[in-house]
Order: C-alpha cells, then sequence, then structure tokens
C-alpha cells in the first residue's frame, strides 16, 4: 500500500516532462493516488494528454485556464461529477511577462504586475475556493510552489518574486480559512530547477551555479526532491502542518553572505 492509496489529487500545471508538476505527479503516482490533472488550452492539450497517458489507471483530464472566466468553476464542476471528491490540490502555476523578468523592478508595468499577481498568485485563492467543497472533511492538502525571491531580492526575478510573496501570504490566509473544513494548506519553497518557464529568468543559470556552490549540500535539486516534498505534505504523514512553507533548496536559504 502506498502513501496515497485510495487518495485523489488534481494536479495543475503541468507543461512538459521538467515541469516540478510532472515530478510531483509522478511521486503521487508512485504512491497510489488517482489523479486529475488540467491544460490551459487547446495548445496544450496534446502534450498535456501524451503525460497522462504514461499514467495507467483512471486520469482525469479537463481544460482550465485561471485567466478566463468561469473556466475554475466549469472545471470543478466536471470534476465533481466525473472524478469525485478529492484529498489532494497542487498548484504549480506561474506567469509573467518576461521583459518583466529582466532588468529594474522599477520599471515593472501596471498590466505586467497585474498579469502575474493574477496568474502566480490570485490562481490560488480561486482554485482553493473551487476545490473546496469537494474536500471538506477529508484532511486534504493543498501544495502551492514557492521560491527564496519571495522574501530575498534575488537579480532579474522582479515581479515574479512580489507575487510569490503574496503567494506566501495567501497560503497563511487560506490556512487559517480552511483549516476549521479539514483542509490544510502549505507552500514548498524550491531551489532554482531548469524548467521551460524558469528559464524566461534572465541569467538563470547564474542562479543555478550560485546554489550549487554556496548551499550546504553544494548540489541542485530537482523535480523529485520537490515531489518528495509534495507527497508529504499531501500525505497523512503532515496532517499536524498547515500555513507553512517549506525548503526544498538543499539549505541554501539558511546561509548568509
Amino acid at each position: 500500500m502506498g502513501l496515497m492509496s485510495g487518495k485523489s489529487v488534481v494536479i495543475f500545471g503541468i507543461a512538459n516532462k521538467r515541469s516540478i508538476a510532472w515530478g510531483i505527479t509522478q511521486a503521487l503516482h508512485r504512491e497510489g493516488a488517482r489523479l486529475a490533472l488540467n491544460y490551459q488550452n487547446d495548445r496544450m492539450e496534446e502534450p498535456v494528454r501524451k503525460l497522462a497517458a504514461e499514467l495507467p489507471g483512471d486520469t482525469f483530464l479537463a481544460p482550465c485556464d485561471v485567466t478566463v472566466p468561469g473556466d475554475i468553476d466549469r472545471f470543478f464542476d466536471r470534476l465533481g461529477k466525473e472524478f469525485g471528491p478529492i484529498d489532494g490540490l497542487v498548484h504549480c502555476i506561474a506567469f509573467a511577462k518576461r521583459e518583466e523578468l529582466g532588468g529594474h523592478f522599477v520599471d515593472t508595468s501596471l498590466e505586467g504586475y497585474q498579469l502575474a499577481q493574477h496568474v502566480s498568485a490570485w490562481s490560488l485563492i480561486g482554485l482553493a475556493k473551487g476545490a473546496a467543497p469537494l474536500m471538506e472533511g477529508r484532511d486534504a492538502g493543498i501544495v502551492c510552489l514557492s521560491y527564496y525571491g519571495a522574501e530575498k531580492v534575488v537579480p532579474n526575478y522582479n515581479v515574479m518574486g512580489v507575487a510569490k510573496a503574496a503567494l506566501e501570504a495567501s497560503t497563511r490566509y487560506l490556512a487559517s480559512d480552511l483549516g476549521p473544513r479539514g483542509v490544510r494548506v502549505n507552500a514548498i519553497s524550491a531551489g532554482p530547477i531548469k524548467t521551460v518557464s524558469a528559464m524566461g529568468v534572465a541569467d538563470f543559470s547564474s542562479l543555478l551555479d550560485s546554489m550549487a556552490q554556496k548551499s550546504p549540500l553544494r548540489r541542485n535539486v530537482d523535480q523529485g526532491d520537490v515531489g518528495n516534498t509534495a507527497l508529504f505534505l499531501l500525505s497523512h504523514l503532515s496532517r499536524g502542518i498547515t500555513g507553512q512553507t517549506i525548503y526544498v533548496d538543499a539549505g541554501y536559504s539558511i546561509m548568509g553572505a
């Protein structure tokens, strides 16, 4: 019996095999979870469907773009009817315009700021609200992904750092709101990982090099490291943990200058 046997989890944000969301998906599947996935739009349907085909069993798949009014409600209505109650939700959604991920933060546009906040932070609130009726009283868990740039200035991370700060604060407020309904909410602050979205940050390779050189473990983390932590946070082993940001960064965040 796996840690997640008999449990159902919905995962938002898989783009390809290099996605952190895919590492989490693999960890949950390995431990027996029944999975539901989203794809953002028609263009993303085929790659996500191909990945879903690698997961033997009853995998639910449906569109949901958090920027499209009504999409979240439509997704969870369909999920409830075709998949049933859920025990976990994984939020791996983030986006900022490429031009906002370089140069000076003071040059951030209003449109770019609002877009980053909408996709990267507010979406957690929207998805949690949509999922809550399907998680009520099930000792369920919600996990989202953050990064060290939420609390310290990381060159070129800019507007995404502010969005991740909002995401972490939202985690705490949601934990307070949803705790009485039997739902825990936590964030994972992962070290830099070479994903498609991460490569949009200017000079991203220097972040990878710095972490490997300065972290206590002298290495970078990978999707598997984050996947196993998400697995823990969604399992009964973490039933006393909520509202927390858990660092999976080889210890980099404990180091001073």
